[in-house]
């Protein structure tokens, strides 16, 4: 079975809308990890298999998806947060789907759904997270240690935020050391092989929000069972529409 993608241009990125045969009247903002791309043809979710089945699911079961290139590795900048803000709001007016839309990210992707949930909640009905970035801060201390990372690193931030690499002692890079939002959160996170760990990451959020009296749903697996997550993350999205 064929999907129906229509590629279009947004703010000059590339942006594919995935539309179901029968929809459920909801949408997903897919934002991608910093390697994950969109062209005028084709999509990294749509030529990894993983992602593909994935979206197949999703798609199967009524969501119409929306995903940009989002100016490539991004790194959570406040371009891309500007950008997947207009996003937000495009999705319901192009498609016909309820204006509070689902959020799916992955990687580096999360840290523009932060930025999101911070400057968009009303928009946001919940927020599914893959293997996330939390903390940008934390991250690039510790890839100090590591010469050659750290190098490609700053370059990419230095690009993503329009700055010199001189500058980042008084870039504000995104930590949890202040979190706000209490948009429902599912974060799925795979417990070795990332570059993003969970023990530093997708932990420490769960502990913040906990304090907030906000908790998450933090699930820790180990990568084998696709079709259980992706299963899990229809069930996620499918609960938080019952209030319209």
């Amino acid at each position: 079975m064929e999907m129906y993608n229509r590629f279009f241009q947004y703010s000059s990125e590339w942006t594919v809308i995935h539309t179901p045969y029968q929809p459920n009247g909801f949408g997903i903002l897919i934002l991608g990890d910093k390697n994950h791309y969109v062209d005028s043809s084709t999509s990294f979710w749509m030529q990894h298999l993983g992602r593909k089945q994935l979206l197949a699911a999703l798609r199967k079961a009524g969501f119409t998806l929306l995903q940009s290139n989002l100016y490539g590795s991004h790194w959570g900048s406040p371009k891309a947060g500007a950008l997947a803000g207009e996003l937000l709001q495009l999705l319901p007016k192009k498609e016909i789907v309820n204006e509070k839309v689902h959020i799916l990210a992955e990687g580096t992707g999360a840290l523009t759904a932060l930025d999101l949930m911070e400057n968009h909640p009303g928009k946001i009905r919940s927020i599914g997270l893959f293997n996330p970035c939390l903390d940008l801060k934390r991250h690039f201390e510790d890839e100090k240690a590591n010469k050659l990372f750290y190098k490609r690193l700053s370059d990419e931030i230095a690009a993503a935020y329009e700055i010199e690499e001189k500058d980042f002692p008084a870039c504000s890079l995104r930590s949890l050391e202040e979190i706000s939002g209490s948009i429902p959160v599912k974060i799925w996170d795979r417990m070795s092989g990332t570059p993003f760990p969970y023990k530093k990451h997708s932990k420490v959020f769960e502990e913040k929000r906990k304090q907030l009296g906000k908790p998450v749903e933090l699930i820790l697996h180990l990568g084998e069972q696709p079709y259980r997550i992706h299963q899990s993350v229809i069930k996620f999205f499918t609960l938080h529409q019952k209030n319209l």
